[in-house]
């Protein structure tokens, strides 16, 4: 039987902007996005994921990481089951210009073009996965996040 893959994910947020990856669906053919981030290594703490992770898809280095919750994500990827727990972080670039950009390049297989920025009040038809996270954040008191509707 197998076991919740275990991930660390990271949100930047830029006034209402998060920073997002898109991947896609085959199956369901449906394109979604998701936080950077990606799964935990045996013997590396969550924190040390998300520093890991941000660095090999980005290729930047963040500072000031706080883990502001944990989601569990149950889902269908591919017509197949899948099982996380998600441990959500917030950081900063310690690269200020990042925030200027429309896009940063990512440096992993498995998405869909770069990485953008999306405006969290007017949240795209795009599917954001986990589920929860805006709520999450709106939880953590985010004065640049708020809940749609």
């Amino acid at each position: 039987m197998p076991s919740p893959r275990v991930l660390s994910v990271c949100i930047f947020s830029n006034d209402s902007r998060i920073l997002v990856a898109r991947g896609f669906d085959e199956v369901k053919n449906e394109h979604f996005f998701r936080p950077i981030g990606g799964a935990v290594e045996f013997g590396e703490t969550t924190a040390e994921t998300i520093r890991r992770e941000v660095g090999e898809e980005l290729g930047v280095q963040i500072e000031q990481v706080v883990r502001i919750g944990v989601l569990e994500n149950l889902f269908h990827f591919d017509g197949k089951p899948g099982h996380e727990i998600i441990f959500v972080f917030n950081a900063k670039f310690v690269d200020k210009t990042l925030y200027t950009e429309t896009t940063l390049p990512i440096h992993e297989e498995g998405w869909v073009g770069p990485a953008q920025w999306i405006n969290v009040k007017a949240l795209p038809t795009t599917p954001l996965y986990p589920d929860g996270i805006i709520e999450l954040l709106t939880e953590w008191h985010d004065p640049s996040i708020h809940r749609r509707g």
